[in-house]
């Protein structure tokens, strides 16, 4: 094990900040992953560039996919060696340094950062690798558009020239972003969602799409050809120059036996797998590591709630419910549908009306809407065509769904209280 000191006022800033964690977690106030940090920093400004010092450091970002990519890359890294990483989603400067000083002493560092907090964050923890995901839009209340996220993530990648950069090629904004970077490994991880990429954000001029691909007419902005890309359930490395994607000559090729679902997290999976090659992660263990995961923060897991086996889906902007609506399993008799409008949120939640609930339709299950702002939902399923009840809370909801599986969507409050209530023993998980 390496040796490994903060100094002693790091040691001590460390200590104080644990304990606030725990103490925090034991009265039931929170996880303390970020009052843990806010204690820590508070007692030495310098702690975050101590704790990361000696670490190789791989920073995820984006809009949605930030958690599983993060829990992906780590368990493949740790084939390597230990690995410090934020399991628990807390992605911004506070929640970082938690969870580097819950492993001082490890090698590698894979910590998801809140897109706002990527350039602060990579000031003080040096990234030796950044992910960069996709981009769309999210709390508008408090992240703007999707453009000047762009630029933050453009402008922190431009002080780090010689690391090593993971990005989607199927997302124009991400592509713009990452596009002078020295060393991009580009990755055909696709994107569901067009809504916010519509045109490009270096000069305004819109996007076209065609053919799977997509430019910038009268520039030199295209989708750059990918190394990595997927071909249903397989993730291919394609021949250099030899083109876009399925079809191309391939040099490896394996299928993706993922335990998590839908095609967004094969992107993911892509994405990750990426990543921990570039730092001396063999192929067939990197795709091991992730078909390995089985649920993130409580996504996707399974539990049994008086005889309704209830599956967790986590949704928190128009991309991810739309993602998360693709999902919903055919055999679940039941679908919750659970939205709160508190800070951690976004209060904004117009969003509601530009996600394509009328998919809905053409499923069997009851639908329930429920959580703080359950009746903004209700009036959107309602002018969806979707008949749904509406309750209270997600408990009454799931208490009030026929027995038998039962598939629940929430956004994160709404998904944080009701996971709560379960580890207090209102549910017991059910082992995969």
């Amino acid at each position: 094990m390496r040796s490994f000191s903060l100094g002693v006022h790091g040691d001590i800033a460390a200590v104080a900040g644990k304990f606030a964690g725990w103490v925090s977690k034991k009265s039931g106030l929170g996880a303390g992953g970020m009052i843990g940090g806010r204690v820590a920093r508070s007692l030495d400004k310098n702690i975050l560039r101590k704790a990361a010092k000696d670490k190789t450091v791989v920073l995820v970002t984006g809009t949605n996919g930030k958690s599983t990519t993060t829990r992906m890359v780590s368990a493949a890294l740790s084939s390597l060696g230990d690995v410090a990483t934020n399991e628990r989603g807390d992605n911004m400067t506070d929640g970082v340094l938690t969870a580097l000083l819950r492993k001082p002493q490890a090698e590698f560092a894979v910590l998801e950062v809140d897109e706002l907090y990527l350039r602060s964050v990579s000031e003080q923890v040096t990234p030796d690798v950044f992910v960069l995901l996709n981009l769309s839009r999210d709390q508008l209340d408090r992240m703007g558009e999707t453009a000047s996220v762009e630029k933050h993530i453009r402008e922190t990648l431009s002080k780090y020239p010689q690391a090593q950069v993971v990005a989607n090629c199927d997302d124009p904004l991400i592509v713009s972003a990452a596009w002078d970077c020295r060393n991009v490994t580009w990755v055909a991880a696709g994107l569901s969602w067009f809504d916010d990429s519509t045109t490009f954000p270096r000069g305004g001029q819109s996007v076209v799409r065609e053919n799977g691909s997509w430019y910038v007419p009268g520039t030199d902005y295209r989708r750059p050809d990918p190394q990595w890309y997927l071909d249903g359930d397989a993730l291919c490395k394609a021949e250099k120059g030899s083109g876009k994607g399925v079809g191309v000559p391939t040099v490896l090729r394996r299928d993706l036996r993922l335990q998590v679902p839908g095609r967004a997290n094969r992107g993911n999976a892509a994405q990750a797998v990426s990543a921990a090659l570039l730092l001396g992660v063999d192929f067939d263990t990197a795709v091991s590591a992730v078909e390995g995961v089985e649920s993130v923060a409580g996504r996707y897991s399974v539990v049994s709630v008086d005889g309704r086996e209830v599956r967790l889906l986590l949704a928190k902007n128009p991309a991810g419910w739309q993602e998360a609506l693709t999902m919903i399993d055919s055999d679940a008799k039941s679908v919750v549908i659970a939205v709160n409008g508190q800070i951690a949120d976004g209060t904004d939640l117009s969003w509601l009306w530009d996600v394509d609930f009328e998919g809905l339709r053409t499923k069997s299950a009851k639908i329930v809407a429920c959580g703080e702002r359950g009746a903004d939902l209700a009036v959107r399923l309602d002018y969806a065509g979707i008949d749904s009840d509406l309750v209270g809370t997600p408990q009454v909801a799931v208490a009030n769904c026929e027995r038998g599986r039962v598939d629940l969507i929430a956004n994160y409050t709404a998904f944080r209280d009701f996971k709560r209530q379960l580890e207090a023993g209102s549910g017991r998980k059910k082992e995969k």
